[in-house]
């Protein structure tokens, strides 16, 4: 005789009225900024001849998800927070959770490709022309984006499929798994399982790439004879290798786990930081200390 759940209430960040107005000032003033950053890179990128290069055609793509990723969770969050909009109904809390997770898997897919297109860059300066072509650098983001997409599809239709009988609280501003999970009455291993098979696959195969790219790339900046040298090499891989250690970090804090039952509030700290923060951060990490970025603008 049990009811299913239709929709849910996300209970936000409690607190007085006046933390969560500031609150909603902080996180409309970041996502504004965040989505003026990225849009800018794209812009520059597009109108900038010297800047029609696989790595800022890889930078573009990861703009344009940020743009996504965040949209997709701070106009909601703000509503959550102030208490015009908590309740979310089945379908969309499901399609929320695709929609982020996949642009998260998306992302780390394209770190990594990233990663390799610096290894390129510094380990095979010559033939990098020919090793990564237009083509190629087309090819290897289209890849990113449908992997990152058809992972977590798995993810999302097991979890649509669980059964919620109440209570219908979600301890969150977002509906992510680890929340959802904790609301299903029926067996929740399956997904637990999925999730963590998927982020194996995703997030350490991709992290991995990553890693090993990074250490040829260390290697070949070790072996060049001039300081000079040495710090223009590295400066060219140093704002990518700030991103990947600021995302890596919360997102292996988040997924990369055997079972679900983590701190929810601790979550909902980590994703701030990993949805609203890191997206913010992005489009400075790449311009502060890019002096071709710097000389289009």
């Amino acid at each position: 005789n049990r009811t299913s759940v239709k929709e849910f209430i996300l209970l936000g960040f409690p607190g007085t009225w006046q933390f969560r107005v500031s609150f909603v000032v902080v996180f409309a003033l970041m996502y504004t900024l965040t989505v003026i950053g990225n849009a800018s890179i794209i812009a520059l990128v597009w109108r900038s001849s010297n800047l029609h290069t696989p790595m800022y055609f890889f930078l573009c793509n990861l703009s344009f998800l940020e743009i996504w990723y965040t949209t997709g969770v701070v106009p909601k969050a703000i509503g959550v927070v102030l208490g015009t909009s908590q309740t979310i109904s089945f379908s969309v809390c499901i399609l929320q959770l695709f929609f982020l997770l996949s642009l998260g898997s998306t992302e780390c897919f394209l770190l990594s490709v990233m990663a390799y297109d610096r290894y390129l860059a510094i380990c095979c300066p010559l033939r990098y022309s020919s090793l990564m072509s237009s083509v190629l650098s087309v090819r290897l983001a289209l890849s990113s984006w449908l992997g990152g997409f058809l992972a977590i599809s798995l993810l999302a239709f097991l979890t649509s499929r669980q059964t919620f009988c109440g209570p219908d609280v979600i301890n969150h501003f977002l509906c992510d798994i680890d929340s959802c999970l904790a609301l299903s009455c029926s067996d929740t291993w399956p997904v637990e399982l999925a999730t963590f098979l998927v982020s194996i696959i995703v997030v350490v195969a991709s992290c991995a790439v990553t890693l090993v790219s990074y250490m040829y790339i260390i290697s070949s900046i070790l072996r060049i004879q001039s300081g000079h040298g040495r710090k223009k090499a590295f400066s060219t891989c140093s704002a990518h290798l700030s991103v990947v250690t600021i995302w890596y970090g919360s997102t292996m804090f988040l997924y990369v786990k055997p079972s679900a039952q983590n701190s929810l509030d601790v979550n909902k700290i980590v994703n701030t930081f990993n949805t609203v923060v890191t997206p913010l951060l992005n489009p400075f990490i790449y311009t502060l200390r890019n002096k071709e970025v710097k000389l289009a603008l």
